[in-house]
């Protein structure tokens, strides 16, 4: 009798062939490589083996579990899923970016001080461009567009105003005197307003030129100096104070005249008949050097109550800005303002070294 053939050999699984992954693998597919700042950072094992590995040990236990499972791929909740699977790993990550941009934000924010503090800065940049456009603007005026219908007389009235002429019975139009004379105090009035604070630390370029040049070209002088002026002032010593010209600039007797002849020449305008004030206006509209005399008083008009209000925050004087009002009055108004202003030399006197407060 012949033996039963021997049984099929039964089916095995090598352990070989078991993946062992449940030691902190992902699900695949994998999304995205782990952030090395996560606890995925720890999921290779010494040696810097792979997640996924083939072993012919015994498969380990599965976390939570405690026993192996064969053929199964664990999950670890420690590792983050794809997007919208783990909410709290989307909203570390939604935390993340936003510190980012706030981070970018700041960056940005130092970055454009940084290069404001140079002067350099978009509004700086725009408005020197404005002030140049009306700067121009102004000279082709003058020079093309401006009436110029009595040359003659023109030339006459500048004799006669500068003293080159005698008495010779004709009698000048006294609004005309008085803007003259004003207009050559305008001068002097800036002067004290840029001297020492309307200097610039920025740039190179000097004011004493262009108000030398003002005491012809008035307000057109200027404003080429308005363009190129890079705040803030530079700094100034007791020993500057003393020396010319701030010491003459700095008197309050400079100031007091000043104010009271300018205040003069208005009252002597304002008490001229109507007839006078009837002949400058038609002179205005016929004589070119009483045009241009006359925009240029607007102009240096408009222009001052932005430099008193600079040099009340270069003096740091917490209750001048009542004067930024009394400022727009014509030439009195600034004129006053010098006269009432602290000096200087009071305030170093005033100024500890480590006082930062303002002058009240």
């Amino acid at each position: 009798m012949s033996s039963p053939p021997p049984p099929p050999p039964a089916t095995m699984f090598s352990p070989s062939l078991v993946l062992t992954t449940c030691s902190r693998a992902l699900l695949l597919p994998l999304p995205r490589a782990p952030r090395p700042t996560t606890a995925a950072a720890t999921a290779r094992v010494a040696g810097g083996a792979p997640l996924l590995h083939l072993s012919s040990a015994a498969p380990a236990p599965c976390p939570g579990t405690g026993r192996a499972r064969r053929g199964w791929i664990c999950r670890d909740s420690s590792l983050r899923g794809p997007p919208g699977v783990d909410p709290v790993a989307d909203e570390e990550e939604k935390n993340k970016s936003k510190a980012e941009a706030v981070a970018a934000a700041a960056a940005a924010r130092v970055a454009s001080s940084g290069s404001g503090g140079g002067g350099g800065s978009i509004s700086d940049w725009t408005t020197s461009v404005l002030l140049f456009g009306i700067w121009a603007g102004l000279m082709y005026y003058v020079l093309q567009l401006a009436p110029n219908q009595t040359p003659y007389r023109d030339t006459y009235f500048l004799q006669k105003l500068s003293n080159l002429k005698g008495d010779d019975g004709f009698r000048m139009n006294e609004v005309l005197v008085s803007l003259w004379y004003i207009m050559g105090l305008w001068p002097l009035v800036y002067s004290m307003l840029l001297l020492p604070t309307g200097r610039s630390s920025k740039s190179k370029i000097p004011v004493w030129p262009f108000l030398v040049l003002s005491c012809i070209g008035g307000a057109y002088a200027l404003i080429p100096y308005f363009v190129l002026w890079k705040p803030p002032p530079p700094s100034i010593d007791e020993d500057e104070i003393g020396q010319w010209p701030l010491k003459f600039l700095e008197s309050k007797l400079t100031a007091g005249v000043t104010f009271v002849v300018g205040l003069g020449l208005f009252i002597f305008a304002a008490k001229a008949g109507g007839e006078d004030w009837h002949e400058f206006t038609r002179y205005f509209r016929e004589s070119k050097l009483i045009h241009v005399t006359g925009l240029d008083f607007c102009l240096l008009s408009a222009f001052s109550p932005f430099w008193v209000y600079n040099d009340i925050t270069a003096r740091r004087w917490k209750n001048g800005s009542w004067f930024l009002p009394v400022a727009l009055i014509p030439f009195v108004g600034p004129s006053l303002y010098l006269l009432l202003r602290p000096s200087l030399s009071s305030l170093l006197a005033a100024a500890g070294p480590s006082d930062d407060e303002p002058k009240k």
